[in-house]
């Protein structure tokens, strides 16, 4: 759609616009300061409006931790009808997003609402980076290797919620995997030298990793008993406990993806799932990967893993074995 709109002007103080989908847009104000945007809403996706509200927060958050940056400023973007609804439910989900976003050292200046009768609730937020030092989604290298902040299978775990099939366990683990902000993640990697990084969200992380591929010009090999992926989620997808949304992924990326033999329909199913609030996928030197995870290890990050690697591009941006 987006190549269908006029050509805007070009400007030298764009730095990151849309031309590779990456997670926000930057901005340089001066050689020292950039801003980062970013902007995210969704419909509700667990039933405590508190964690509605945190879980909104830290999707919209992650973006700019996934440029590098750190957030400064957020405004509030609201969907309700307090005359269905009531004001109670509304006033949970913005402390919950008010609490995340103090957790992120950012401060909520504002938003804006309009009367809806299905509730929608998200985030423009605005954070700053030093030009020089800006993530991007592209500029993976051959023999660099794949880490992966968070467990996947969040998608069909909000499924599950939805259909009333889950565990009040696995409630609780999905909930904190998605309000856990990528701050730990985004901080620590200032310390190394990534060469690319997304975080992954609703086009799953073969949609996420695609980007990366087609636009560093390589091809991702993933190891699928590498990734880290929320307990159940397997026997869930085996009973087809799926969003169409992830089945959509994985139609999409069809021609992109050469999957193991062996592999089953719904293995694939969980590369391509939807994620909301995922973790960051970093394109690392293979040392700096290790210590990376290490690092992430020792601050409570206990599911960061390396998942694969980068090689020179072959007929398909990814491989899973």
């Amino acid at each position: 759609m987006l190549r269908r709109l006029p050509k805007q002007k070009e400007d030298p103080n764009l730095l990151v616009g849309n031309d590779t989908s990456d997670d926000g847009g930057v901005y340089k104000l001066t050689d020292d300061v950039a801003l980062v945007q970013s902007l995210d809403y969704f419909t509700p996706i667990v039933d405590d409006p508190y964690m509605f509200g945190q879980v909104a927060a830290a999707n919209a958050l992650s973006d700019i931790y996934a440029m590098g940056g750190t957030p400064k400023t957020v405004l509030n973007i609201v969907g309700y009808s307090v005359s269905e609804l009531g004001s109670e439910m509304l006033t949970d989900i913005l402390r919950g997003a008010s609490d995340k976003v103090a957790e992120a050292g950012a401060i909520t200046i504002g938003g804006h609402s309009i009367d809806d009768s299905e509730p929608k609730f998200g985030l423009s937020v605005t954070g700053i980076v030093h030009p020089d030092h800006i993530y991007k989604n592209v500029g993976a290298k051959p023999g660099d290797f794949l880490v992966l902040t968070k467990p996947i299978g969040v998608g069909i775990h909000t499924t599950a919620i939805k259909r009333d099939q889950s565990t009040p366990e696995q409630i609780a683990t999905v909930t904190q995997t998605m309000a856990l902000l990528n701050k730990t993640a985004g901080e620590s990697l200032k310390m190394f030298s990534p060469h690319a990084v997304t975080d992954v969200t609703g086009f799953g992380l073969l949609g996420h990793a695609k980007e990366v591929a087609e636009g560093s010009g390589v091809t991702l090999q993933l190891d699928y008993d590498a990734v880290p992926i929320l307990a159940g989620t397997e026997d869930l997808a085996l009973a087809d406990v799926v969003p169409g949304g992830s089945k959509k992924n994985l139609k999409w990326l069809a021609d992109s993806v050469d999957f193991a033999s062996r592999l089953q329909a719904h293995q694939r199913l969980i590369l391509a799932d939807a994620v909301t609030s995922g973790g960051l996928l970093v394109s690392l030197s293979p040392s700096e990967a290790r210590a990376y995870v290490q690092t992430l290890h020792d601050k409570g990050i206990d599911q960061a893993a390396i998942i694969g690697q980068v090689v020179e591009q072959e007929k398909k941006w990814i491989t899973v074995k």
